[in-house]
C-alpha cells in the first residue's frame, strides 16, 4: 500500500520593526529565491505574497520537514540574500516570531486568493490588525507586547 499525506501551512512573518523595507519592485526576485528554498526542502507552494512589511506563504510541507524548520530556513537565507544584494537596500531582517497555521485542503483556493489579494486586502486593514484576526480565527489569544 503506498503512504499518502497532505500537510498544509499558512506561514507569515513580518520585516523587523515592522518596517516597509520589502521593495515592491524586486519582490519576484524575493519570491523566486523563497520558491527555490521551499523546492529544495521537496516541498510544494501554492502561493506567496505579500506587501512592503510581512509575506504569505501557503505550502504542502514534506513530512521529513518540520515547519519550524522550514521557516527558520526561508528567514535565514532570505534575509541574508536581501541584505547582501541592492534590491533591499532597507531591508535589516526579519522579526524574530513568525505564525505558521495548518490548513485543510478544502480550503486551498480560498487561501490561495486570499494570499494572492494581499494589496488588495492591505488597503483597508493594517498588518497588524490582520494578524490579530488570523490569531482570533485560530483559536490564539494574540500577545499585545508584540504590537507597537
Amino acid at each position: 500500500m503506498s503512504s499518502y499525506r497532505q500537510h498544509l501551512f499558512h506561514i507569515v512573518f513580518r520585516t523587523k520593526h515592522n518596517l516597509d523595507t520589502i521593495e515592491q519592485d524586486n519582490v519576484n526576485e524575493l519570491y523566486a529565491y523563497i520558491t527555490g528554498i521551499i523546492k529544495h526542502k521537496n516541498s510544494h507552494l501554492y502561493r506567496i505574497n505579500g506587501i512592503v512589511n510581512h509575506v504569505h506563504i501557503l505550502t504542502d510541507i514534506h513530512p521529513s520537514i518540520a515547519s519550524a524548520d522550514l521557516t527558520r530556513d526561508i528567514k535565514a537565507s532570505s534575509s541574508f540574500c536581501m541584505k547582501n544584494t541592492n534590491l533591499f537596500p532597507s531591508f535589516t531582517g526579519w522579526e524574530e516570531g513568525y505564525v505558521s497555521f495548518t490548513c485543510s485542503y478544502r480550503d486551498l483556493n480560498m487561501l490561495i486568493e486570499y494570499i494572492k489579494n494581499q494589496q488588495v486586502h492591505h488597503k483597508t486593514m493594517t498588518f497588524e490588525d490582520e494578524y490579530r484576526q488570523l490569531l482570533s480565527e485560530a483559536g490564539i489569544t494574540p500577545d499585545e507586547r508584540y504590537f507597537p
